[in-house]
């Protein structure tokens, strides 16, 4: 998996690198300086012929020293470029690097951008890695005139502005711009794929500075805390293949998921979950329903078993009875008292557990319900759910004055702290899906950039997903972390297949040919 670095775990990773010897800060940014012009030209391939007009706007930090490099590369090749420097150079190497530009430049204002041509290309080097402040309301109006009148806007690190520990925006959104590429060092920040981070980079380029060894000795030496992966769909194929393979054996070998149902009318997300658990792998799944939806049932599943179940009692012997592996409850089942007594029997028999909807519903509600938690759960709350659970932590996710400073509370520190306050895995749903584990270590699905998919907006879809979720957990010792990453890449990817006009049914029915398509089989 692919390693979000902090802004801080970036710092400490050069300073490593120069510490040891291995590089100086000039030859870095002049290595910075020269991959953005690279990654420039490797996407506009237009703009690598002949002469253009470009903008490059600089801030006093390393980040405007990139921005100076960037200038001298382009005039070098003949463009015309305009310099834009919002205070001089202070730190060594951007001075250095504003020497060697030697060219002059303007005010960042509003009134110095109009008075420039406009131009093909502007380079926001402003502020990139650390940002602790908003631009402020004269740098915000200035960012903004100079992203609008540009054909092109290429940002280094991040457009300024945002905060690359969060993904989210500090001084608010009044200072929102929106670049059509980023390019970043040596391996993307947490703030690329969380929040407004991917609608503000645009697309994202990487970078290598030569750093991997001091990356790799920072990761090994930090704890699991400090650590956060992103799934990477090209890298980890193998990781993923292992997952989704079956071996020999019977069909309990491969587990037994029981999904736990509403009443008549509501058992339409629990079969749901059942289905999806089914096409995830589980050996085996059995729907668990009151008496008044037996038939309701029974007229809708075929494949997937069905027995009674009105109360914990009930469950608790089926359970005994089963061989049950795993359980997924909360989908459609409702927030009564007698639904609670479901919920407290399900965490009594101490299986992994997926609990989803009024499942969460019902823990915010009861206090013994969360503590009854054990490590065998994974969570799976959207947003509301998770407000409902911790209403602490999300109000400092959308509360405006936590964003007017960086590094910014994020999604990531939010999910760790309810991973660990509830012993357990939580999984926090969104594009930006986060799963934390209770030791703080982090995981990120991100379903942003070119793995966009809107249509899983559906009513359902969740539903799904703990399906999914379940049926990973049923069929090994797997940790629920992991079935949780591998579940939300497969049910991304089956919304990606399927396309638009989704609907929540269409999921597992997708799963055979993005299996397919991880395994390189072909259809007869």
């Amino acid at each position: 998996m692919t390693e979000l670095l902090t802004s801080a775990q970036m710092r400490a990773v050069e300073m490593a690198a120069i510490e040891a010897g291995s590089v100086t800060g000039l030859a870095l940014m002049e290595k910075a300086g020269q991959g953005v012009v690279e990654a420039v030209f490797k996407r506009y391939p237009y703009l690598a012929e002949g002469h253009h007009v470009c903008h490059v706007l600089c801030g006093p930090g390393n980040n405007g020293g990139d921005g100076y490099v960037i200038a001298r590369l382009l005039a070098a090749r003949g463009w015309a470029v305009h310099f834009f420097a919002l205070a001089p150079a202070k730190t060594p190497d951007a001075k250095r690097n504003a020497e060697r530009w030697a060219q002059g430049s303007a005010p960042l204002t509003v009134e110095a951008l109009a008075a420039a041509p406009a131009p093909d290309l502007t380079v926001d080097a402003v502020f990139g890695t650390g940002l602790t402040r908003g631009p402020g309301e004269d740098l915000a109006s200035a960012l903004c005139c100079a992203y609008d009148r540009s054909a092109v806007i290429v940002a280094v690190d991040a457009p300024s502005g945002l905060c690359l520990d969060s993904g989210r925006w500090l001084g608010g959104a009044d200072g929102c711009v929106a670049a059509d590429m980023t390019v970043t060092f040596e391996s993307p920040k947490v703030g690329h794929y969380l929040a407004q981070g991917p609608e503000a980079c645009g697309q994202i380029e990487t970078v290598d500075l030569g750093l991997s060894a001091w990356r790799a000795a920072r990761s090994a030496s930090a704890a699991a805390s400090e650590n956060v992966r992103l799934l990477d769909p090209d890298r980890d194929t193998g990781r993923l293949r292992a997952h989704f393979t079956k071996g020999q054996g019977h069909k309990y070998s491969h587990g037994h998921v029981l999904v736990v149902a509403g009443g008549m009318g509501r058992t339409g997300a629990a079969r749901l979950a059942a289905r999806a658990a089914l096409r995830m792998g589980a050996g085996a799944v059995t729907l668990a329903a009151p008496g008044n939806a037996m038939m309701e049932c029974a007229n809708q599943v075929t494949a997937v078993m069905l027995r009674r179940c009105d109360s914990g009692e009930n469950l608790e012997a089926l359970v005994s009875a089963g061989k049950i592996s795993t359980l997924v409850i909360g989908p459609g089942l409702g927030l009564e008292d007698r639904h609670a007594g479901l919920v407290r029997a399900a965490l009594a028999t101490g299986l992994p557990c997926v609990l989803d909807a009024d499942a969460l519903t019902l823990i915010a509600r009861h206090p013994e319900l969360r503590a009854a938690l054990h490590a065998g759960c994974i969570l799976t709350p959207h947003m509301g759910e998770f407000a409902r659970l911790w209403p602490d932590l999300a109000q400092r996710l959308t509360d405006g004055d936590e964003a007017l400073r960086g590094p910014a509370f994020s999604k990531i520190d939010a999910t760790r702290f309810a991973a660990a306050s509830a012993s357990c895995t939580v999984l926090l749903k969104g594009p930006d899906t986060v799963i934390a584990e209770p030791n703080g270590h982090a995981h990120v699905h991100a379903a942003v950039y070119d793995r966009t998919a809107p249509w899983l907006a559906t009513a359902g879809a969740g539903d799904v997903l703990a399906g999914f979720i379940a049926g990973g957990m049923a069929q090994s010792t797997r940790d629920a972390a992991w079935c949780g990453v591998a579940a939300a890449w497969l049910h991304v990817e089956a919304a990606r297949a399927f396309g638009p006009g989704l609907i929540a049914e269409d999921l597992p029915e997708t799963v055979p040919d993005v299996l397919r398509r991880l395994f390189g089989v072909t259809s007869s």
